[in-house]
């Protein structure tokens, strides 16, 4: 990670100048997220009286939000007011919302009552405090999303060098996964331990000085105008095709609308595939489309070949993108469960530190970290030198699936003996086992063994897939899966809680267990598509000959 400088000849702003105000604003902002986020189950079971499963149906789609809307955020910050305009107004939602959520935590009328020791009468939050509470959440979560991939995109247009980027990209997401570190352990045990409203006022005060820092750098970033994006590019092929859909198609090149040459204006004649033939029409040239000089009358009636055939290159991989829905969904909801464990098991360490529900999830997060290192600096190598090859993403993604798979079993293996020691001892409700939450780590060190391997090959098969124009998407596509798993996650929940009595309010009353042997059966079925899906995947941007077989 060494520093270099920028050319003589770079722009006078941007550059490292700017590296110190970007990184200490990523610090801040992902302390204050980390702080309200990684522990919202508890805060809502403990101190708003929420039911249990309801508790992680809210945190399900508070995750998903956070996750989906990155999409936006990258997309305004890109076609309409540039990423600076999106992290300083994302910053100010997110303060807002959290300062709204301190509120809830330290004003009376705005939490509910708490629940008397050993009573099972518990009063629940009124319609004001929801409404209050759920808009400090959206708040949060929006403001969240609309920082998270914007502000490291915005550090790498500051950069001229690639190497320089990466170099930036390498210390963002260390900062990112250090400093959610520091908040799920620090932050969290505060909430737990000392008030809730002491921690969440600690996150406004890391949201104001991100903030803060951000602003004090204006003067040296460098601004770049906004573009179009390329989803606007691909809606405006499938708004053309179905304007010109009963236009004849033509055969020769000429009659189609062409790239133009980096250089120039001589376009490259080429004609549209015949697959997916109906989005040919959006390239198609009719009377009246262009003007005597040469521009487009109506941008949204006519798009360039190219165009159409990025679009016809997102379909063909769409069937193996979705496998990312169902394979993240269990996972999704195995992270939220697992705190709801860990409340009903012995989560001391030592005889007077008990540890927090929400910190469990610290081990998978060093599962991952410590996977990625040992991947890239060994594994990776000792698989070169066994096989002469280097494992293809597709071989990666089919790694983790089975990893995944493993950690559901091992998972419900847990759970199992977890209910059965609550039975022994004739314990109800959510109360107490005498069963150390340290049984959980194995599934905890899986999963996250999982996710670093199938999570770098996602974004590297998008990145070495996609055509130029959708190669900075790579990263948006896995955010998309992953935030709709978030929603799917939410689906299975409540279809298992309405038609098996297996989550109800008192998990020692439940079968857990056969939620999480559920899960291994949609693992294992979604394995299957993904196999046939990559079995059936011919490669696009690699030679056939050196495309090798999937898993």
């Amino acid at each position: 990670m060494d520093v270099e400088p920028e050319p003589s000849g770079a722009p006078t702003k941007g550059g490292w100048v700017t590296f110190p105000f970007l990184i200490a604003t990523m610090a801040a902002l992902t302390l204050a997220a980390g702080g309200w986020k990684n522990n919202i189950v508890v805060y809502l079971i403990n101190e708003f009286n929420v039911r249990s499963i309801d508790a992680i149906q809210i945190t399900n789609i508070v995750n998903g939000c956070t996750t989906l809307f990155t999409i936006l955020g990258a997309i305004f910050a890109d076609s309409f007011f540039g990423s600076f305009l999106v992290v300083s107004v994302s910053s100010l939602i997110s303060l807002a919302g959290i300062i709204l959520l301190t509120l809830t935590a330290t004003l009376d009328p705005l939490y509910p009552a708490p629940c008397e020791t050993g009573s099972s009468l518990c009063v629940g939050p009124s319609k004001m405090q929801l409404a209050i509470l759920y808009t400090s959440l959206a708040l949060s979560s929006v403001g969240l999303a609309g920082t998270r991939f914007t502000l490291g995109t915005m550090g790498a247009d500051q950069f001229d060098k690639p190497k320089h980027q990466g170099i930036f990209f390498n210390w963002h997401f260390f900062t990112m996964y250090a400093v959610t570190l520091v908040s799920v352990i620090g932050i969290i045990y505060i909430e737990d331990n000392v008030s809730w409203g002491l921690a969440y006022g600690l996150c406004v005060m890391a949201n104001v000085i991100g903030l803060a820092i951000f602003l004090l750098g204006k003067r040296y970033y460098r601004m770049l105008k906004p573009h179009v994006s390329p989803f606007t590019e691909l809606t405006c092929v499938v708004i053309a095709a179905f304007q010109k859909r009963k236009v004849v198609l033509s055969l020769k090149s000429e009659d189609y609308r062409q790239e133009k040459h980096t250089g120039g204006t001589k376009p490259v004649g080429i004609t549209p595939t015949t697959s997916f033939k109906f989005l040919n029409h959006a390239a198609l040239l009719t009377q009246g489309d262009p003007t005597s000089n040469g521009s487009i009358k109506k941008p949204w009636n006519l798009c360039t070949v190219q165009q159409v055939e990025d679009l016809k290159t997102l379909i063909r991989i769409s069937p193996l993108w979705s496998t990312g829905i169902f394979l993240c969904t269990p996972i999704a909801i195995q992270m939220n469960l697992i705190v709801l464990q860990a409340l009903a098991m012995d989560r001391h360490l030592g005889p007077t530190y008990q540890i927090p529900a929400g910190t469990m999830q610290v081990f998978a997060m060093l599962s991952t970290s410590v996977s990625l290192a040992l991947i890239d600096r060994f594994l990776l190598p000792t698989f070169q030198k066994l096989t002469r090859t280097t494992p293809t993403p597709l071989q990666r993604i089919g790694m983790g699936h089975t990893l995944t798979i493993s950690s559901m079993a091992i998972s419900a293996l847990v759970e199992s003996r977890r209910l059965a020691t609550a039975r022994t001892h004739k314990l109800h409700s959510n109360s107490i086992v005498p069963m150390s939450a340290f049984w959980m780590v194995p599934q905890l060190v899986v999963v996250g063994v999982a996710d670093g391997l199938q999570l770098p090959g996602q974004v590297a098969l998008y990145y070495q897939e996609f055509p130029k124009s959708l190669k900075s998407t790579a990263a948006a596509m896995v955010a998309m899966f992953m935030g709709i798993a978030f929603y799917m996650g939410t689906v299975v929940v409540d279809f298992l809680r309405k038609t098996t009595g297996w989550l109800p309010d008192g998990i020692n009353d439940g079968r857990m267990d056969n939620v999480y042997w559920v899960l291994s059966v949609i693992g294992l079925i979604n394995f299957g598509y993904y196999l046939v899906c990559s079995y059936l995947y011919q490669y696009q941007n690699v030679e056939k000959d050196s495309s090798p077989d999937a898993c």
